[in-house]
């Protein structure tokens, strides 16, 4: 537990889905938390769902505040809870740090108690209704420090991610914000892109959609307003890949029209070449899988006892994606292992029952 959060209660501000989610991972942990929201419906919910309780008048002074305001108040916020609780060390969980560090430089506030932070966790769904207390659990956790943080309140920060599940990661300011918008904001625009050219389409075409548009466009379903705030605020880096994705384009364009095939399929390998470079299971570096893609009855219980009967087999499960296909009876699970088990998994399978979509694919 965080050295600081065991001096006072831990304040939380902004109580949507990742305020929430902080509460209840901490009151797990037995801290006592304060919340706080200007809305007041998002603060009774979060307090109902345990995350928290509201300011009393003996409460001892605050030790830790967590911001997790809007990317557009963040700083001010941020500045106005040092005011407010000068032996307290804060941190904002904000997508963005440098404009976050540059306003809190411009308004003089105390840096030696600040300390920024991302956890890179998130769902599309926002607000306390889908905060999670397990929303962290192995997931990146930035820390940034400003160049005048103290090395108590880098601890206490780095403490919270640790005491959360989290990983923690040290940054600087800079380098986050490049960072995400390629990993995060860059995918965000691309997702929301792709999934407006829906809004249109017919219904005969939507009825052929498969696994890979639900893929692509998964993200689409997020937070508009959160989002545009968030891509507002990190603007110089977002604009530097879009205009890089830009002229890629361009070049497919080129390509259709002279019907260059060697150019299109260059587009796919450079594609390839990206993805192999997304890290594997546990961070490490990606690895190469076979994949088997077993038919499941959609009925209940079917895909637990699906995993069950791979774990009888002796087979660990690297990776798991599931296919629905519109009207059909059965779903796709396509199931990744190491090199060499597959034909003991598909023998054990096919031993029970399972029907076994094709040969297996190699990833």
């Amino acid at each position: 537990m965080s050295p600081v959060a065991t001096r006072g209660p831990v304040r939380i501000v902004g109580t949507g889905l990742l305020g929430t989610s902080i509460g209840l991972a901490l009151r797990a942990l037995g801290v006592d938390v304060v919340l706080a929201d200007p809305s007041r419906t998002a603060l009774a919910i979060a307090q109902d769902l345990g995350a928290g309780r509201l300011p009393a008048a003996d409460d001892p002074p605050v030790a830790l505040v967590v911001v997790a305001a809007p990317p557009d108040v963040v700083a001010d916020v941020v500045a106005a809870e040092l005011a407010a609780h000068p032996g307290a060390v804060v941190t904002d969980v904000a997508s963005v740090k440098t404009a976050v560090r540059d306003a809190l430089v411009s308004a003089g506030a105390d840096l030696a108690r600040y300390v920024g932070s991302h956890p890179m966790a998130g769902r599309e769904r926002s607000g306390p209704t889908a905060a999670q207390a397990q929303l962290f659990a192995a997931r990146p956790w930035v820390i940034v420090d400003s160049g005048h943080a103290s090395d108590e309140a880098l601890l206490a920060v780095r403490s919270l991610a640790v005491d959360l599940g989290a990983v923690p990661v040290a940054m600087d300011a800079e380098g986050h914000d490049d960072a995400v918008a390629l990993v995060s904001h860059l995918p965000q625009i691309a997702a929301s892109l792709v999934a407006a050219r829906l809004v249109r389409a017919e219904p005969e075409a939507l009825a052929l959609a498969g696994q890979g548009l639900r893929d692509t466009t998964r993200i689409a379903a997020s937070d508009a307003a959160l989002w545009a705030g968030i891509l507002s605020a990190n603007a110089g880096p977002v604009r530097e890949l879009l205009t890089g994705l830009r002229d890629d384009l361009d070049r497919v364009l080129a390509a259709l029209d002279k019907g260059s095939v060697a150019s299109l399929a260059r587009v796919v390998e450079t594609g390839n070449q990206g993805v192999g470079r997304i890290p594997g299971k546990h961070g490490g570096a990606p690895r190469a899988f076979e994949v088997v893609t077993v038919l499941v009855p959609d009925t209940p219980g079917e895909l637990a006892r699906l995993l069950t009967e791979i774990g009888e087999a002796g087979v660990n499960l690297e990776d798991l994606h599931l296919e629905h296909s519109p009207g059909q009876p059965v779903g796709l699970a396509s199931i990744s292992v190491l090199p060499g088990h597959t034909g003991r998994l598909t023998d054990v399978l096919g031993a029970r029952g399972w029907r076994i979509a094709g040969e297996e694919q190699h990833a």
